[in-house]
Parts: C-alpha cells; structure tokens; sequence
C-alpha cells in the first residue's frame, strides 16, 4: 500500500528559477534506477521463494519504487522539457540488466541478501534527505522527502526481514560486517554509471564507466552533509549488530565524511583531466 500518490503533489508549485543545474544530472539517473524495482523484486521472489510473507511485502516494495522512478521523471522532464524520462528509460533497459534468474542469493544467504537490501535503502534515504537539504526548488523538496520516508521503511521492512532469518543462519557480526561493507563499495559499479551514461549523455556518446561514475559521484557526493553521514553509519551501525549513536560510530562518520569529500576531489580530478 502506497503512502502517498504522484497525483497528490503539488505539480503547480514547481519554480524553474529555484532549480540547481547541478540536481538535474542526479535527479534524471535516480529515475531510472528507481523504475527497475520491478527487476530487483523479481529477483528477490526466486531468492526468497517458498516465503510468500516476504514474497508480497516485496511486490508492494516495487510498486513504491517504481512510483518514486515515476516521480522524479516527471520532475525531471519539468526542469529539462527536452529530456524524455521514458526514453531514457528504455535506453537504461536495454544497457543495464539484472539477472534475476536465480535459485540464491549471489550474497550466499538470506541473511546476507537482506543486509545487503539494508545497506541499500540506506543510501538511498539518505541520498533523497541530502537532496531534500540541498534544493531551493519547492516541488522537487517535497518529492525528496516523500522518498526518503519511503526508503526507511523499506530499511525497516527488510531489518526486521534479516532478523528473522538471523535466528536461523546465525550469521556472525564480521560475516555481516564483511557483506554490508561489500555492498556499499558497490555504489561504483556500472548500475549508477550506466543511469547516468543513458539519460545525461547522447546515445551515439559511448560509454564509459570511469567518466560517467565521476560525473556522477562528483555532483553526488557534494550535497551531503555530516549529519546525513551521522545517520548512515547509524543505520549501518544497527544493521551490523554494533551500537548505533555510540563514540565508535561518531568516529566512523568522521571518518567516512571525510572519505566522500576526498573522493568527490578526486572525481573533479578526473575530470578536469
């Protein structure tokens, strides 16, 4: 069941002269990540199949993500009337797959999918609350925050899903140490490179995965703050099994606030070269 409605927003109060050029690049690639829920979902059904609790709270998960997809192409389309989200859309499709035809998790556990599912929505909250942050634009404000929202508890619903596989996997804390911190390094790969390749740069532009990641996580990472940061390594804190909001995790948010802004630097670097 959904939380709220695309219908619902206030498409009238969208004001070009309060848009950053900088949101645009990382608005029109989250679209389309966002609208692919319904890959992500379907291979989460083979992984978790014979659990037809988590079964269906997945498939509402989708139906929300893809509404979040939708969501931002609108506003997308808004702010760049030139840009076509579907288009786009379909040009993501056809060079960024998923392959959903499995009988486990390539994380070699339930446990391990769900905290790798975590480490996810995670991100993903905090990226939408960062952007929430950052704009002026009111439209795009309240969009972010409405996602954001969404994407706790779609943390929630998979920590409480990864629990109750716990009680049986009996994973240790460095084996969830080990797949959460794995997940995270993967926010480099081609998923988000290829988002922004297909709705950013022109289809005869080939791609290229070094350029597009620092196009993108050069803008990306610039909009957060170290209270978005406080709150990330919380949630990755809680979902290890290590005190969130205690002195280890104060350092750690030193310590990876200080990671992004090195490596935003070093993502301008490349290019500029």
């Amino acid at each position: 069941m959904k939380h709220w409605r695309i219908e619902q927003m206030d498409w009238d109060s969208f004001d070009p002269s309060r848009v950053d050029p900088d949101i645009i690049p990382l608005v029109k690639s989250a679209s389309v990540v966002e609208k692919n829920g319904l890959d992500y979902a379907e291979y989460l059904r083979h992984v978790f199949v014979g659990d037809p609790d988590f079964s269906a709270a997945t498939a509402n998960w989708a139906v929300e993500e893809v509404q979040h997809g939708d969501a931002l192409g609108r506003w997308a389309m808004l702010a760049d009337p030139s840009w076509d989200y579907e288009e786009a859309f379909e040009r993501y499709r056809a060079s960024y797959k998923i392959d959903a035809d499995v009988d486990a998790s390539i994380r070699g556990s339930r446990t391990g999918e769900l905290i790798a599912r975590c480490m996810v929505e995670t991100g993903t909250s905090s990226f939408y609350t960062a952007l929430a942050d950052a704009t002026d634009e009111p439209l795009l404000k309240a969009i972010c925050k409405q996602i954001a929202a969404d994407e706790y508890r779609h943390f929630k619903l998979f920590y409480d899903h990864m629990h109750r596989y716990l009680k049986r996997e009996k994973l240790s804390v460095w084996a969830r140490t080990r797949i959460a911190l794995g997940r995270v390094t993967e926010s480099e790969d081609d998923e988000l490179a290829s988002a922004y390749h297909t709705t950013n740069e022109s289809p005869d532009m080939p791609y290229d995965h070094k350029r597009c990641i620092a196009a993108y996580m050069s803008k990306a990472m610039g909009f957060y703050q170290q209270k978005h940061i406080d709150r990330v390594t919380a949630m990755i804190f809680k979902t290890i099994g290590f005190t969130p909001h205690s002195r280890w995790q104060k350092l750690a948010a030193n310590g990876v606030y200080r990671l992004i802004q090195w490596r935003r630097k070093s993502f301008q670097r490349q290019i500029a070269a």
